[in-house]
């Protein structure tokens, strides 16, 4: 009788952390993530701690609730050295980022990509693509921390609490996250941001 075939428990353990981190990331307990993917609590804490093996469907219903496509668990590029992969991101493995249970941000003109190995720590570095028209949206936002950043493609108008800045391709900008700001890209050509925020929050207030 042929045994079974053995599971990578170095696989299992890297999928549990990367939920693990995206949950904390959205600030979401194991009890509200179960309630959004609609799987128990004690199963979701079982693949966290790479105890359990979710099935495709299952791992789909957790990428959906934690606002991710399920590609984001799977790397189909040529495998990332153990001692890379808690410090390096190399070029072109970027992962895509979105937001509370949204799938895209696609309708706002906008891309935001993890620079950034992980999502465990407390600070996050990212890139955003800002398509001629495309903005953080027409409200303002408002959350905890601070962010920074650097433009280095394009112009992008920043306004922070009421006042409105033109920034030009090198200019820099840091400011405490809860003074209400937006980005938009008003040029005719894209626009790229790279950016720091500190504590690490997928969820944007």
């Amino acid at each position: 009788m042929p045994s079974s075939p053995e599971i990578s428990t170095d696989a299992l353990e890297l999928l549990g952390d990367e939920i693990r981190q995206l949950r904390k990331a959205r600030t979401l307990t194991l009890d509200q993530l179960s309630t959004l993917c609609g799987r128990s609590t004690s199963f979701l804490s079982k693949i966290e701690r790479g105890a359990a093996r979710p099935s495709l469907t299952a791992l789909q219903d957790i990428a959906q609730a934690l606002g991710v496509q399920i590609g984001w668990f799977f790397d189909e590029s040529e495998p990332v050295p153990d001692e890379e992969r808690p410090f390096i991101v190399r070029s072109g493995r970027h992962r895509r980022l979105t937001y509370s249970d949204m799938v895209s941000t696609d309708y706002l003109g906008l891309e935001d990509h993890l620079l950034s190995a992980g999502l465990d720590g407390e600070l996050a570095m990212g890139m955003s693509r800002y398509l001629p028209g495309g903005s953080t949206g027409d409200d303002m936002q408002i959350h905890e921390g601070e962010e920074a950043g650097v433009v280095i493609e394009g112009t992008i108008e920043l306004t922070i609490d009421g006042d409105t800045f033109a920034l030009e391709e090198g200019d820099s900008f840091s400011f405490p996250s809860h003074l209400p700001h937006r980005y938009a890209n008003n040029g005719d050509a894209d626009a790229k941001i790279v950016w720091a925020n500190t504590p690490i929050s997928l969820r944007q207030k």
